[in-house]
């Protein structure tokens, strides 16, 4: 909350400086209460795609969810161009749930659930979705506005513009209270069934979670690339699968990358910004690659029947 163009320091603060307290409870506050409730909700809801999709590999950014909930916006943007955000995020959660029930319906449906297949297959998705958006946000001329959201950046957050945010933490904690319920569901539907769950319904819980996440954080602050795969892939690495275990600490884990992101996004080429977004999409890759190959050493490691 001290690191910044404006000098906001606590000596200032503590000595009364009224241009310092305005800059604090207006910009700084604001700014650190979304990085912290986007990036643990985004994390979150990775974990729970994964564990809906029973793989490692995907998040709510690479199965079309994100650029569903993007075509949303464009489409609220197109249709009711005088909408209050909050209607415009309602339109968006309605394309994001479609985007996630379709990517879901397709991966079923695929003969083989190869750990690189699923992923793949909602890459493609989203690439589709996405070019469809692009096409007609560029018939409209809207692209620039396109990519504003699509581009993570908390640069533009100040007080009324952030508070949307802590209906994620809301959601969040209801996938917090359902946590068995997924950890259950990741085990397959006969299973789910045999425990006298209702795996529908369960599944139906965890796409209006994800969905509604993936949207308010696309509405309030932008994308935020790869964040949902490769935290809870960390967290599991030390703590396993157990989504009441990890929800917590996924949560933590997600919102401090996120924070260190933003301090580097405002110091690398201080006093002008970096978008976040494009920070996580670096490190994130990073990560990801890592992942992977590790992935892939452990099934090579494996001995064939």
């Amino acid at each position: 909350m001290f690191v910044g163009v404006t000098d906001v320091s606590l000596p200032a603060l503590l000595s009364g400086d009224p241009a310092a307290w305005e800059i604090f409870w207006i910009s700084r506050l604001p700014r650190t209460a979304a990085v912290i409730l986007a990036g643990m909700a985004v994390a979150v809801a990775g974990l729970i795609m994964q564990l809906m999709a029973r793989n490692k590999f995907v998040e709510p950014s690479m199965v079309g969810t994100v650029e569903s909930a993007t075509m949303g916006i464009l489409v609220a943007t197109i249709a009711f161009p005088s909408a209050a955000l909050f209607a415009k995020m309602g339109i968006a959660s309605l394309f994001a749930v479609a985007g996630t029930w379709l990517f879901l319906t397709i991966i079923n449906r695929l003969p083989s659930r190869n750990t690189l297949l699923v992923p793949l297959v909602g890459i493609m998705l989203g690439g589709v979705i996405g070019s469809i958006t692009t096409f007609f946000a560029y018939r409209y001329d809207l692209l620039q506005t396109l990519n504003t959201w699509m581009i993570g950046d908390f640069s533009g957050v100040i007080r009324g513009r952030y508070e949307l945010l802590w209906i994620v933490a809301a959601v969040t904690a209801i996938g917090y209270i359902a946590a068995d319920r997924f950890t259950v569901a990741g085990m397959g539907a006969d299973f789910t069934t045999n425990l006298g769950m209702n795996y529908k319904a369960i599944m139906r819980l965890g796409m209006t979670i994800v969905a509604l996440i993936s949207a308010i954080v696309v509405t309030t602050v932008g994308a935020l690339p790869f964040l949902g795969l490769v935290i809870p892939q960390l967290v599991s690495l030390f703590f396993g699968d157990n989504l009441r275990r990890s929800a917590p600490l996924t949560a933590v884990t997600g919102a401090g990358l996120v924070l260190v992101c933003d301090i580097l996004s405002r110091t690398i080429r201080f006093p002008y910004e970096v978008p976040v977004g494009m920070i996580m999409s670096v490190l994130g890759a990073a990560l990801f690659l890592i992942l992977l190959l590790r992935s892939q050493r452990k099934e090579a490691s494996r001995p064939r029947a």
